[in-house]
C-alpha cells in the first residue's frame, strides 16, 4: 500500500509525535522513508541583507539537525534532503519527484477559533499535495500521559 513515505519535519516539537508515527507506518509497510526538511527562503529574504547567510547557514544546519533525528529514531535506512523555498511548494514538489505513497507531517493542533488562523505550512500540504497527507496532532502533557498508559 506504501511503497514511499515522505517525512517532513523543521525539528520542532510538534514534529517528534509524526516522526514517530510516520516511521512506525514504513516500518509495517517495508517502505522507503524519505526525510526532507525546508529552509524556507522567505525567511531568509525578510531578514536584513547583511544577515542573510548568516542567517541562511544557521537554518541549513536546524535542517540537518532535524533530518538526524529522524534517523537516529529508526534502524531502517533513511534517505535525507534539504530543500530551500516556500515550504509546502518544496514538500508538495519533492513528494511528486519521488513518487511518494503518503507525506507525513506534524501540527500544532490548534483549537478552537484559533484554528481558523492556523494558516500553516501543513494546512497548504494538505491542500496542494498530490499524495495523500497524514498529519499528527501534538499531544498535550495530560494526553501524553493517556498514551503511554
Amino acid at each position: 500500500m506504501f511503497d514511499t513515505v515522505v517525512v517532513a519535519t523543521d525539528g520542532s516539537e510538534s514534529v517528534k509525535r509524526a516522526v514517530d508515527v510516520a516511521l512506525d507506518l514504513a516500518g509495517r509497510f517495508g517502505a522507503e522513508v524519505h526525510a526532507l526538511s525546508v529552509v524556507d527562503a522567505s525567511e531568509v529574504d525578510a531578514s536584513p541583507e547583511q544577515l542573510r547567510e548568516e542567517l541562511r547557514t544557521a537554518l541549513e544546519t536546524t535542517a540537518d539537525a532535524a533530518l538526524a533525528t529522524v534517523e537516529d529514531r529508526t534502524d531502517q535506512q533513511v534517505i535525507t534532503a534539504v530543500r530551500q523555498g516556500r515550504p509546502a511548494n518544496e514538500i508538495c514538489e519533492y513528494a511528486r519527484e519521488v513518487d511518494a505513497d503518503l507525506v507525513a507531517t506534524g501540527t500544532r493542533g490548534r483549537h478552537g477559533e484559533n484554528r481558523l488562523l492556523l494558516g500553516s505550512v501543513a494546512e497548504r500540504v494538505v491542500r496542494t499535495s498530490p499524495v495523500p497527507v497524514l498529519t499528527v496532532r501534538q499531544l498535550e502533557p495530560a494526553d501524553e500521559a493517556n498514551v503511554d498508559a
